[in-house]
């Protein structure tokens, strides 16, 4: 932390320790009054809790306990659940009362693979000598890893970052997130906008001929796991209603950009694809929870949904922006619930799975934003075209988010199944000048690491298992010869060490652990390999299970950047 100033913890410090809070102390009629022309005092909702903490911070630019304990009344919830739920997410500032104020700006400078690759932690170190009047903290990923180095002005992302643009941004007071032009709801609804859902609506259109169309386009879910669309519709419909949606806009998977990019270029694509899918399952409600870092996207989410009711495609209240709060494991699908409820991002034990047991007890169909985005064009242009695409045996296409030491890093839409020379080669142009290709990351942080003489593997679904890796959300980020590979992998496990939600021993100990060994000159390859198994093997969700996998693979392709002290 930067300037020397004090919180209570550090940001997020709540998922490792327990939660503290000051027992004892009466809320005091000024706080009490602050909140309330904040929030109101009636019909405060339980759900809401991470959102009224928005509300404060925003206003105040961190949370006093004494705004604390006079929400936890107003909300009739004790002050410790208040506590453990804003000291779990890294966004929210907590002081104490007697705690010294800080300054109104921060700064956050992206530590995220690409961003370090690129200069982030030195461009750190500048910006703390540099005098700033500002909270300087290191953050995970921004999702402009095309841009890297990012560092947050407050809500303004500074691009390809240097100390001269941050203090620029600061002097010239921009704090404000950067909207681009996007397709606007008027030339949407010219181009066809919303009458696949008006048809769905009015009984031209059976879920029956829907879910035929997606089953022979093989869309399969676009946030990681994989699971095709149509078979989540019936599996979800099999269950007694009422039904809920969920969107997972919370893309914190290091090197992932691409729901970002299909966000702020047509957002009503997106939408009218939530509202099919909605339709599809016949939810009478969609909570689309997006990313903290994404600003901009979620005030015009916001006003878009706005404008749909005031045109009465929808009803008032059928789609809700939920704001995250930075928090990576909100990415898996039970936590992203949990967060939509307004609690702690903490994975729930399977089963039930959410299709059957979801947000408030009930059936929720939970979606990733690039899966919805397609829904209209594979529809109308059918699935035959959309399979028609593909290479190496694979069918469909896929959107990558390429960073790294390429020439024209960013969203490649490409046929499922290309190499990552093609996609090199081909979408960007190949390597930056003085840079050797010797290694990739086909899935973000948790797919693992393959080898430049590995570069000819079709990337998509299952074809990655059988070398230890996998597709997952399709961040690619290139590696070349002027980077450690040793430094990759402990700046991966930092990562997941950062990011644990802290509920089960071998995901919180195990990352803990392992930059520590990895953090040592010479490498307990065996210790390593026994604690990456029980990681694998015994963490709760995916977050733990796949940890590892960057340890791994580091071990088993480059071996030649560690040393484990034998000669």
């Amino acid at each position: 932390m930067g300037g020397g100033y004090k919180t209570l913890n550090k940001p997020g410090s709540g998922r490792r320790k327990k939660s503290y809070f000051n027992r004892g102390r009466q809320t005091d009629k000024l706080s009490l009054g602050e909140v309330i022309d904040l929030i109101g005092s009636d019909g405060l909702k339980r759900d809401l809790l991470i959102e009224y903490l928005h509300i404060i911070q925003d206003k105040y630019t961190y949370l006093q306990a004494r705004h604390l304990r006079a929400l936890a009344d107003l909300m009739k919830i004790s002050m410790s659940e208040v506590y453990e739920v804003a000291s779990f997410y890294a966004h929210f500032t907590i002081l104490d009362d007697k705690d010294k104020a800080i300054p109104d700006i921060t700064l956050r400078v992206c530590e995220s693979l690409t961003c370090e690759l690129f200069g982030a932690n030195d461009l750190y170190n500048d910006l703390i000598g540099s005098g700033i009047n500002a909270r300087i903290l290191k953050a995970p990923c921004m999702g402009r890893c095309d841009k890297a180095p990012v560092v947050e002005v407050k809500h303004h992302h500074v691009l390809s970052a240097n100390k001269e643009k941050v203090i620029n941004s600061i002097n010239n007071k921009s704090f404000k997130p950067d909207i681009p032009n996007f397709i606007t709801l008027e030339q949407y609804i010219i181009d066809g906008g919303y009458s696949l859902l008006k048809k769905i609506k009015d009984g031209a259109i059976k879920y029956e001929e829907v879910s035929q169309v997606f089953n022979k386009a093989g869309l399969r879910g676009l946030g990681g796991a994989g699971f095709p669309a149509y078979k989540k519709w019936s599996f979800v419909r099999s269950y007694e209603g009422p039904r809920l949606m969920c969107i997972n806009a919370d893309e914190g998977e290091p090197g992932t950009f691409k729901d970002k990019y299909y966000l702020e270029k047509d957002p009503h694509r997106f939408l009218e694809g939530c509202l099919v899918a909605l339709n599809m399952v016949d939810a009478e409600k969609c909570y689309i929870y997006i990313r903290d870092e994404y600003p901009g996207i979620i005030k015009t989410i916001k006003e878009e949904i706005k404008k749909i009711e005031n045109e009465k495609i929808i009803k008032i209240g059928l789609l809700e922006v939920r704001r995250g709060a930075g928090a990576y494991i909100c990415g898996e699908e039970s936590a992203l619930i949990e967060s939509v409820e307004g609690k702690r991002g903490i994975p729930r034990n399977r089963p039930p799975y959410v299709a059957q047991v979801g947000l408030f007890g009930k059936p929720t169909l939970v979606h990733n934003v690039e899966t919805v985005y397609w829904i209209r064009q594979i529809y109308e242009k059918g699935s035959d075209w959309f399979s028609s695409y593909g290479r190496n045996g694979r069918t469909g296409l896929r959107s990558f988010s390429v960073s790294g030491f390429i020439k024209s890093p960013g969203v490649k839409l490409a046929p499922a199944g290309i190499s990552v020379k093609e996609l090199i080669e081909e979408y960007c142009d190949g390597m930056e000048e003085g840079h050797k290709f010797i290694g990739y990351l086909p899935g973000g942080a948790s797919g693992g690491i393959l080898p430049s003489n590995m570069d000819n593997i079709p990337l998509d679904f299952d074809t990655l298992q059988p070398y230890g890796c996998f597709i997952g959300s399709a961040a690619v980020i290139i590696l070349s010869d002027k980077f450690d590979m040793k430094l990759v992998g402990i700046n991966l496990m930092k990562f997941f060490e950062d990011e644990s939600c802290g509920q089960c021993t071998p995901c919180r100990n195990g990352t803990s652990m392992a930059v520590k060994l990895m953090s040592r000159e010479n490498w307990d390859l065996s210790l390593l390999k026994e604690l990456a198994d029980t990681m694998t093997s015994a963490s709760i969700c995916g977050l733990g299970q796949a940890a590892s996998n960057p340890l791994i693979s580091i071990m088993k392709h480059f071996p030649e950047y560690i040393s484990n002290g034998e000669e």
